[in-house]
């Protein structure tokens, strides 16, 4: 929304560019990491791949630990991408804000649940 007062120009609504554009590459370059970190564990395990060992990746503390932050990491990275495309695409405010409801919502049962999944290994 743009709004003239006088010879000056002020744009309102513009949300946090620099830092929103930051929090995506580093949450981005944190699950590379991650997934680095994952790749490596696996290709230099030995024996068939299977429960017991994801289990026994996922199940040291500092691993939970690690995985509960990417898990952070991935739900802020996702709220940011959708509010954008929300804010830039989806021009009714009502269903602006009831579809910013529902992403959130979503976010958080996808976070609870990988969380409860983490947990019980």
């Amino acid at each position: 929304m743009t709004v003239n007062y006088g010879s000056k120009r002020l744009v309102l609504g513009a949300r946090y560019g620099l830092r929103d554009w930051l929090a995506q590459r580093v949450t981005a370059a944190l699950m590379t990491l991650f997934t680095v970190l994952i790749l490596a564990q696996i290709i230099f395990s030995q024996g068939p791949i299977g429960y017991t060992t994801w289990a026994g990746i996922f199940s040291p503390q500092w691993m939970k630990a690690l995985t509960f932050s990417i898990i952070v990491a991935l739900m802020f990275h996702v709220w940011v991408g959708m509010r954008e495309i929300w804010m830039d695409y989806i021009k009714p405010v009502g269903l602006r804000l009831m579809l910013h409801s529902f992403t959130i919502v979503w976010l958080m049962s996808c976070a609870g649940w990988a969380i409860q999944v983490l947990w019980r290994l």
